[in-house]
Parts: structure tokens; sequence; C-alpha cells
């Protein structure tokens, strides 16, 4: 069986016009493959159609141009008019939400051999941060 140059001519036709419409548009997103199947359609049918009728003043050879690209669009305008009509599925969380907090950890001067903390260090940084209440310091 050969391929006859309708069916190659309408595949040329049908991404020329897609990639034209996503060009305009900026994206086309999940849409894309029924556009592509609707353009190559659409030209078709319309290549098909103006060889029936024998109306198409722009020809490639056996090949209706000005009518494949018409029918073309009416197929990518379909395919967006029906995308628009469908609501959007809401985006699904992917987990939780991201916070940072920021705790301050003693570090080694802070900590006494057994693991408290020292009071002088706690008494230092009280006094930094503006509280007059002296600390009693624990002898060393």
């Amino acid at each position: 069986m050969i391929i006859g140059p309708a069916l190659i001519l309408s595949v040329i036709v049908g991404l020329f016009h897609v990639s034209a419409y996503v060009f305009i548009r900026g994206r086309a997103g999940a849409r894309l493959p029924l556009l592509l199947i609707a353009a190559i359609l659409g030209a078709w049918a319309g290549d098909t159609v103006a060889a029936r009728m024998a109306i198409d003043p722009l020809r490639i050879g056996e090949f209706h141009l000005l009518s494949a690209s018409f029918v073309a669009w009416l197929g990518i305008g379909l395919v967006a008019v029906l995308a628009g009509l469908v609501p959007e599925r809401p985006a699904q969380a992917t987990g939780p939400a991201v916070s940072t907090a920021i705790t301050r950890r003693a570090t080694d001067e802070e900590e006494d051999g057994d693991g408290s903390r020292d009071a002088g260090a706690a008494a230092n940084r009280a006094h930094a941060s503006g509280d007059a209440t002296p600390q009693p310091q624990a002898p060393r």
C-alpha cells in the first residue's frame, strides 16, 4: 500500500498550524496531542472537500493548501473551545507546606560536662538582650 501525498502534506500542514497556534498562545499543555490530531485530520478533510468541489485557488500539485489550512484552523479552534468548557482539575498538594523555624542550640562553651547549660552564658545572653535582672552564676 502506497501512502498518498495528501496524507503526508496534511501532516506537514497540521504540524505547521499547531506550531503557529502554540507560538501565538504561548502554551498548549496536555491539549497538544488533541490539537495535532484535529489539525492533521482537518487539513486532510479540507483537502478532500476542496478536491470534490474544485474551489481552491492555492494548490501544491493536487493538494489544496488554502482549504486544508482553513479546516485545520477549524479543528484547532474546536479543540480550544472544548478545552475551555472542561473545568480544570485542582492541583493536588504533594506534601505539607514548607515552613522554617530557627532555634538556638547551646554551643560547647555554654554547656557543662554533664550536658546542662552554663549559668554564666545564660546571664550573658540575658544581659545582651536587655534584661537588667542579674542571673546567679554557678562556681566553676
